[in-house]
């Protein structure tokens, strides 16, 4: 004789459901389904940006860098100088070497934003999750550019405060502080989104950063090369427009009499920042990932 079998245990049927005029079933997901929008990129990209070590390098660099050469050439004028002689020199504008260096390392979070994901193949995990391409390009650069920016003028401010208690020199005016902390903060941060934007173009990191290493430095250094006087008005011209001068602007130490002034380098930035993510978008909406 067999031995009878306990019954089965019966489980929940699928939740299948007719579609209207045909006569196979579907099935409805009970999973929920939510519209994404630009608020799911954002917390997409800030999850990255934080979570990779890259991020932490290339800032705590950044920070020793802007932090430590500025007070090191504030202090070594203080120890130097004597009373009175800084009367009508800017304290604010010995910050200027440090950003100066440490904009490189914004350059270099800017350009592994993009082009690293494209070097790991993770780029195609992201367009996965979003396929509006413009979106990620836009996430990607809203939270850059916040976090740069954030950082720089954190620092800025803490070596702008510092040298104006060490140097005897006069007191900055409002104008100034403004410049000197807030506007050149904008025009780093719009240096790295600009980095950022070349890196979703090239889509290699070294490339890029190359790229970006020689519009900061080689309109300067062959400026310092031409002893032709047919080449004078290049020459001015390299003064004038590259990135070190456009920096010291916010500072009123401009290389050179002419060119730009007050805010006007932020306005050229803003500007190229702009045409270039113009032609980024443009790509990255016909080019496969």
């Amino acid at each position: 004789m067999s031995t009878p079998q306990p019954p089965m245990p019966q489980t929940a049927a699928p939740n299948w459901q007719a579609a209207p005029g045909s006569s196979y079933p579907t099935y409805t997901s009970p999973i929920p389904v939510v519209r994404t929008h630009l608020g799911h990129a954002l917390a997409s990209e800030w999850t990255k940006i934080r979570s990779v070590r890259s991020t932490m390098w290339t800032l705590g660099v950044f920070v020793v860098l802007v932090v430590g050469i500025g007070l090191a050439a504030a202090a070594l004028v203080a120890a130097n100088s004597s009373d009175g002689s800084l009367g009508g020199e800017n304290p604010l504008a010995f910050g200027f070497f440090g950003l100066l260096l440490g904009s490189i390392c914004i350059i270099t979070l800017g350009v592994l934003t993009t082009a690293s994901e494209y070097g790991t193949g993770m780029i195609r995990t992201t367009m996965t999750a979003c396929p509006t391409r413009g979106r990620v390009l836009l996430a990607k650069s809203i939270v850059f550019f916040v976090v740069a920016f954030a950082v720089t003028l954190t620092s800025a401010v803490l070596v702008a405060l510092a040298d104006v208690a060490m140097l005897d020199g006069r007191e900055p005016s409002t104008q100034e502080w403004l410049k000197g902390t807030v506007g050149i903060s904008l025009y780093i941060a719009l240096l790295g989104l600009l980095s950022l934007v070349v890196g979703s173009i090239i889509r290699h990191s070294a490339g890029a950063i190359t790229i970006m290493i020689g519009v900061v430095l080689a309109p300067l250094v062959l400026a310092l090369f031409m002893f032709s006087e047919s080449l004078q008005d290049l020459q001015q011209a390299l003064f004038e427009y590259s990135i070190p001068n456009q920096l010291s602007v916010f500072y009123a130490q401009s290389l050179t009499d002419t060119g730009p002034s007050g805010w006007d380098p932020l306005w050229i930035m803003l500007g190229v920042t702009a045409a270039a993510f113009a032609g980024a978008y443009a790509l990255l909406e016909k080019r496969d990932v």
